[in-house]
């Protein structure tokens, strides 16, 4: 396993992580902590979840991804984790989270120590706002709309507030997830202005068929020494060539109808057609190319990994060493070119 330092912080993270959004619905308990035992065992050192989780949210089962992972952190030697979480925005309603979460000093502060108690731990090694407070285009929308401005949490009091979080000891570094470079480069800007906690990271969507992170993200990011943590690099299961090779395979898409808009769109079988083409050409599967895909691009600093199957994981996982190579890469543009970002 290749460890790569996130951002400007002193985290070093393994290059594929384990993401944990299915814990505590696809996922059972004991599910859980064999995922977390296979990835430690491959070297995985960064285990990313969330308040709101599992998804698809629902009052019943919030927070039950946290607990899993906590019930297996507690008998782990904490030290050799590096434990991401998020804080939810107020953007997607969520009422059953405190009344509607907002991210501000009282709702950091009651997210954090929630978060804490169900991780069972004493720190957070990486706190992230999971979508901003402010108003953003989000999950498949691509255009921003001025009349869906709304009061929001001025960036600066979010930092102090996350600061004094610092100081306390409860967490340690501080990221962002689903972004712009407008939010990215106001957090740096700030942050350096006040002489308040820099953002080391970021935690957005990118993968074969959503690469709109080359365009302002990377540059931003570049320049402010924010490090991509890329979700969803299989595309819900698209890159798989599941869905090609059957609509209704057995995934979240099918599981839960509605789910995944943002990869329901004009291009996207084409696409998959076309990069399941170039894999089976190659003599490797479509994921293990997806995800090398990803690791590979010069600001990942880590690929977060999801999986609802031991197979699945330990698939994902032998892509670390895969490499792609240069006439291989020139096959991928071709696609890009034909089919850009089919599923942003």
């Amino acid at each position: 396993m290749e460890y790569r330092r996130l951002g400007s912080s002193d985290l070093i993270v393994s290059a594929l992580s384990l993401g944990t959004m299915t814990f505590g619905e696809q996922n059972s308990e004991k599910d859980a902590h064999q995922q977390l035992d296979i990835a430690a065992e491959h070297g995985v050192n960064l285990i990313d979840t969330a308040e709101m989780y599992p998804v698809p949210p629902r009052a019943e089962t919030q927070g039950r991804t946290e607990s899993h992972v906590g019930s297996w952190l507690k008998n782990q030697p904490r030290e050799k984790f590096i434990v991401a979480t998020k804080i939810a925005g107020p953007s997607r309603g969520f009422a059953w989270i405190r009344n509607g979460p907002r991210v501000n000093r009282e709702h950091i502060n009651a997210a954090v120590d929630a978060s804490l108690k169900r991780l069972q731990t004493d720190y957070i090694d990486l706190y992230q706002i999971h979508w901003p407070d402010r108003y953003v285009p989000m999950f498949g929308q691509t255009s921003y709309d001025v009349e869906q401005e709304h009061e929001s949490t001025p960036v600066a009091e979010q930092l102090i507030a996350l600061n004094d979080l610092v100081k306390a000891g409860k967490i340690r570094h501080i990221g962002l997830s689903n972004e712009t470079p407008w939010g990215v480069l106001e957090f740096a800007r700030s942050a350096e202005q006040s002489g308040l906690p820099r953002i080391v990271s970021i935690q957005n969507a990118y993968h074969l068929m959503n690469r709109t992170f080359e365009t302002g993200l990377s540059e931003a990011c570049r320049h402010a020494e924010v490090g991509l943590l890329a979700y969803s690099p299989l595309a819900f299961g698209h890159l798989t060539g599941k869905y090609h090779e059957d609509p209704n395979a057995q995934g979240r898409i099918t599981l839960f109808p509605g789910f995944g808009q943002r990869y329901q769109k004009t291009n996207v079988p084409a696409a998959t057609a076309a990069y399941l083409k170039i894999a089976q050409q190659a003599g490797i599967s479509l994921a293990q190319m997806a995800l090398a895909f990803v690791r590979t691009r010069w600001f990942t600093s880590s690929v977060i990994l999801g999986a609802t199957t031991k197979a699945q994981l330990v698939e994902n996982l032998a892509s670390s060493e895969l490499a792609l190579s240069a006439d291989l890469i020139k096959e991928i543009e071709a696609v890009h070119s034909l089919y850009p970002n089919p599923a942003p």
